[in-house]
């Protein structure tokens, strides 16, 4: 058994999710690394050092750079704002360590072409969050749609509502709230919540080629938090975005913060010539799967409750029956990376694989101000 060293930055939502996953994937895959939390950095020493105490982890650092020179770090885990990831990755590259970066990989694609060639030039492992390819539900989806089962695709549909920022009085910046800053997190719904949707439907359904999009700010400006300045809003508060898939079918895509009575909801379908499904995050231990093939007589939308044994990655945890929830996704992530080292073969999303869901946010970004159809 050889440790696998971590060093995380950054320790908000996503550094409790990833935390979490560390410690839980050693005890139900089987694996020839066991990760070990050695050191969690952040800029406020109280709080980090409030956080390593609950987490386990053995050390502290309140300089990203001092963490990532560090001779007892292996694997550097990204769990910053966005516009920090491109230098930290870098860096974290040059240094020789694996890198683990959450989502969207970038600010723009720019950046994330750099990151990929820092990456592939270091020759280190490298994966992004994108934690929902990793629902069982979702994964047994992507087993389905690949055995041919939905036929030709004519249709992909998603969207991913939230209600969090509808009132005018949510500041932008600063720790809680930086994801409304467009300066820290490059775009609003498009790349915090649609990034999701895309990353999931390239991996289920293929490349997107062309976008058409529309998106709005509703409120204009806001407090910085960190500033108490009241400034514009340069985020994007809800998009919606027309594409077409390489395979000739038609893709649907919206998100917004502005869906009163909707906390999370991301919900996905997609309709083939001779089966359909769909899945619920709220719902999400389940997929609604309808098959034409049926006895018509029964034919109908079926709900397949995803906790056997032999559905993804099922059988590494309790008995039939018995669903698992979100944050098992991460751990699930962990333990396909602590696998991609285990054979050489790397776990996906890599950097270059997230970059494709980057440029086609570009392009839906571009679209939108343009109000113009834009390839990707």
């Amino acid at each position: 058994m050889k440790e696998l060293r971590i060093g995380m930055i950054g320790y908000g939502f996503m550094g409790k999710t990833h935390s979490n996953a560390y410690l839980q994937a050693a005890k139900f895959f089987s694996s020839q690394h066991r990760p070990v939390l050695q050191a969690i950095c952040a800029r406020n020493a109280d709080k980090v050092k409030s956080f390593a105490d609950n987490w386990g982890y053995r050390s502290i650092e309140t300089d990203w750079r001092k963490l990532v020179e560090r001779s007892d770090i292996d694997a550097v885990d990204i769990c910053t704002p966005n516009n920090l990831h491109k230098e930290i990755a870098v860096a974290a590259a040059k240094a020789g360590k694996m890198i683990l970066c959450e989502k969207p990989l970038s600010m723009n694609a720019a950046e994330g072409e750099e990151m990929c060639r820092a990456v592939e030039a270091a020759g280190v492992p490298n994966m992004v969050w994108y934690n929902y390819r990793r629902v069982p539900a979702v994964t047994l989806a992507k087993q389905i749609i690949d055995s041919g089962k939905l036929g030709q695709i004519f249709h992909y549909r998603a969207n991913f509502l939230q209600d969090w920022t509808i009132s005018a009085d949510v500041p932008q910046g600063g720790t809680g709230t930086w994801r409304l800053d467009v300066g820290a997190a490059g775009s609003g719904v498009t790349g915090d919540l649609l990034a999701h949707c895309i990353d999931t439907a390239i991996w289920l359904n293929g490349s997107i080629t062309d976008v058409s999009a529309m998106t709005e700010t509703f409120v204009k400006e806001r407090l910085h938090a960190e500033t108490g300045q009241k400034q514009p809003v340069g985020i994007d508060d809800a998009c919606a975005f027309l594409c077409h898939f390489a395979n000739g079918s038609l893709g649907l895509f919206e998100s917004t913060r502005y869906a009163r009575g909707h906390k999370a909801l991301y919900t996905l379908e997609v309709n083939g010539e001779h089966a359909s499904l769909r899945w619920d995050l709220h719902d999400l231990h389940r997929l609604q799967y309808f098959d034409h093939q049926d006895e018509s007589i029964v034919r109908g939308w079926r709900s397949v409750h995803v906790t056997d044994g032999d559905q993804p990655y099922m059988g590494h945890w309790w008995v039939p029956g018995l669903q698992i929830g979100y944050e098992h996704s991460f751990t699930h992530q962990v333990a396909d990376f602590l696998t991609g080292l285990d054979t050489g073969k790397p776990a996906h999303p890599t950097f270059r694989d997230a970059l494709e869901t980057q440029k086609v946010c570009d392009a839906v970004l571009a679209s939108a101000a343009q109000r113009a159809w834009k390839n990707v």
